[in-house]
């Protein structure tokens, strides 16, 4: 399947890339931000991705124009090819600052050192080209030191793991068309109780998004949330949501 063209009025583009992974790793989608030929690259994977991403990225920018390389979190679906990235391209990578020296362990010696723009826990507002993008808290949903991208060109709001489902490849790229539905087939359910942490960040969370301008959701894995009515559905949804530490019982801190 080719990219999904989210958006694209001729300066701006978002482009997501959700058939990649191959073999037995986990779905992931991957996300290109392009203003007025800058672009930034959200959340890359590792080496399951690295040379596809490579290949499609080439029709919509030049590599070497790359200028960051964000990362939500930690995870290695997330940046595990960060080594690949900084080799080929001029980018920084763009990590909360609790992550900041945990970059070094996936590159080879020296590579990240001037190259990593540590997110602040208050978030920041980031420059491509012509506009502004605002990097936005998402703090134990589900890492300690997580963020999600709004572009508020498009009103995309890239929100990691927050929202994620799981789908093949096909699914992924695709917008969900059935809110109930989607809860019920997609382990949805489950996977936002076991990773996000509880449900005080999901509601302050909640209370953040619903300050921002959303016209879809687009999360790491699965499909997306498009439109101001699903959008809000989603947002109603996680704000109720008992979650990680708010389901944990005694039994499960048992010696085996």
């Amino acid at each position: 399947m080719p990219a999904v063209v989210l958006y694209d009025d001729g300066s701006h583009k978002c482009i997501a890339f959700t058939e990649l992974v191959q073999g037995e790793g986990i779905q992931s989608n991957q996300f290109l931000i392009v203003d007025n030929g800058e672009s930034m690259l959200l959340d890359p994977g590792g080496n399951l991705t690295y040379k596809h991403l490579l290949a499609e990225m080439a029709n919509y920018v030049l590599p070497s124009h790359t200028r960051y390389i964000f990362a939500s979190h930690e995870d290695p679906d997330i940046i595990a090819s960060a080594n690949g990235w900084l080799l080929i391209t001029d980018a920084n990578i763009v990590i909360a600052r609790e992550w900041e020296r945990f970059l070094p362990h996936f590159c080879v010696k020296g590579l990240t050192e001037g190259r990593v723009i540590p997110v602040q826990p208050g978030g920041m507002n980031l420059k491509l080209g012509e506009t502004e993008l605002k990097i936005v808290p998402a703090h134990y949903l589900h890492a300690v030191g997580n963020f999600q991208v709004y572009d508020p060109v498009s009103k995309i709001l890239f929100s990691g793991d927050m929202g994620a489902s799981l789908m093949d490849g096909a699914q992924a790229g695709q917008p969900i068309a059935d809110f109930d539905r989607h809860l019920e087939t997609a382990h949805s359910v489950g996977f936002h109780q076991r990773y996000m942490s509880n449900n005080k960040v999901c509601r302050l969370w909640a209370a953040m998004g619903r300050k921002l301008d959303i016209e879809c959701i687009v999360p790491q894995h699965g499909g997306y949330f498009k439109g101001k009515e699903m959008v809000n559905r989603f947002i109603d949804w996680i704000e109720t949501l008992e979650c990680g530490t708010d389901l944990v019982t005694e039994a499960d801190y048992q010696v085996p």
